[in-house]
């Protein structure tokens, strides 16, 4: 198997896509020692034609392709896409409209995160060849078995894609499935802007200073990882971020008493520089600090209860439906609904709500009851005793 190592290949086969209705699309990329994934590989197989792609050959641009993950008109359909979406994201070609065949997996009652060799199994009954799972997609040249097992990646999800949308069409599903495609397609999914890091931890305290700093060095990291292309915590690790907007250093030697920072931080060209942001920060805390949501008011004594009320009536309703109960909504989602019948959570809109969010409402009211049936738990209406004239 020849891979396309120039543009004009890449083109020729790119022209030959157009009018086809979805591509399968994979990539292989290396991002270990990397902030950014470095694209080693890109498979892609529609109907009709397929092609191993290599962005690393001397004679390639990556347009015609970019071009067509651009194109509105085709559907790029991915399993597991984020990562693979994050890459295209970053080369300014957001794959649209997108379907992904883990997420419809779930949908279609395939279980919570299905792999791809398990879905294939199931739905072609093929069993997949992985003993080129561990290759090192930057070396070349590749071996004809790690392009044939590579390209298995989309040949096989071309094939069952369509298997896989007609089942979700049957029972209905497909539009929340779509649903979910436009949360994975958001760019906004994939904003590195440094100045945004700090939403992606957790900070501990609501005082400006501390928000202040707590930004600021989350900031300073992403944009040193950037810089260096190295992993963010090979930077600095999560919890030195929290314990640094604690303290507040702004001396050298107060940042290398710290003991979530690195030995000899200080002293290293990333001192000074950590420093300076802190500072920068400390100079106007008020108008620096982000805005973060407060605490609500505490959950009430029995929420714990409820939460537990409210597994048992997710895991009912998802058996029932045959869906993955991790799409319907998550343990945070129940925490929420069980603090609050207003609670600003997926579980309590759109067709999860018809799906659970509705009864997890009416459990709470005490009009469902739970009734275990055997080794079933069945969901039943509360009958009111009607009141005495």
């Amino acid at each position: 198997m020849k891979p396309i190592t120039t543009t004009a290949e890449l083109a020729a086969f790119c022209n030959a896509l157009a009018g086809e209705p979805f591509v399968a699309v994979d990539t292989e990329f290396m991002r270990e020692t990397t902030y950014w994934p470095k694209l080693c590989l890109i498979q892609v197989a529609s109907p009709t034609h397929e092609a191993v792609i290599d962005p690393l050959a001397d004679d390639i641009d990556l347009e015609p392709l970019l071009a067509v993950m651009r194109d509105t008109s085709i559907l790029k359909v991915f399993h597991a896409a984020r990562q693979d979406v994050e890459i295209f994201n970053n080369l300014k070609a957001m794959p649209r409209p997108l379907f992904d065949t883990q997420v419809a997996g779930m949908a279609a009652g395939f279980g919570e995160q299905i792999a791809y060799d398990a879905l294939v199994r199931q739905m072609l009954r093929i069993e997949l060849d992985k003993s080129s799972r561990f290759t090192d997609w930057a070396r070349r040249p590749l071996t004809e078995a790690q392009l044939t097992y590579a390209l298995a990646d989309v040949t096989h999800l071309a094939a069952l894609f369509p298997i896989l949308r007609e089942r979700l069409e049957t029972s209905g599903r497909l539009a929340w499935v779509e649903e979910e495609m436009t949360a994975i397609s958001d760019p906004a999914a994939y904003d590195v802007d440094p100045e945004k890091a700090w939403r992606r931890l957790r900070p501990r305290k609501t005082a400006p200073k501390y928000l202040a700093v707590f930004k600021a060095v989350a900031a300073w990291r992403e944009r040193t990882a950037q810089n260096r292309d190295q992993p963010r915590g090979r930077i600095l690790k999560d919890e030195a971020i929290d314990e640094l907007a604690t303290q507040a250093p702004t001396s050298l030697d107060a940042l290398n008493n710290l003991r979530g920072v690195p030995k000899g931080f200080g002293g290293s060209k990333f001192g000074p520089d950590l420093l300076a942001a802190i500072k920068a920060a400390l100079a106007d805390p008020e108008g620096y600090a982000p805005v973060v949501d407060k605490p609500g008011p505490p959950p009430p004594q029995n929420a714990g209860a409820v939460v537990e009320l409210l597994k048992v009536l997710l895991k009912a309703r998802a058996e029932e439906a045959g869906v993955a109960s991790k799409l319907i909504a998550t343990v945070s989602d129940l925490e929420k609904i069980a603090a609050d019948d207003n609670a600003a959570t997926p579980a309590l809109t759109g067709w999860r709500r018809d799906a659970f969010g509705a009864d997890a409402l009416k459990i709470k009211r005490g009009e469902l009851a739970l009734v275990l049936d055997g080794a079933k738990v069945r969901v039943v209406e509360v009958r009111r005793a009607p009141r005495a004239e």
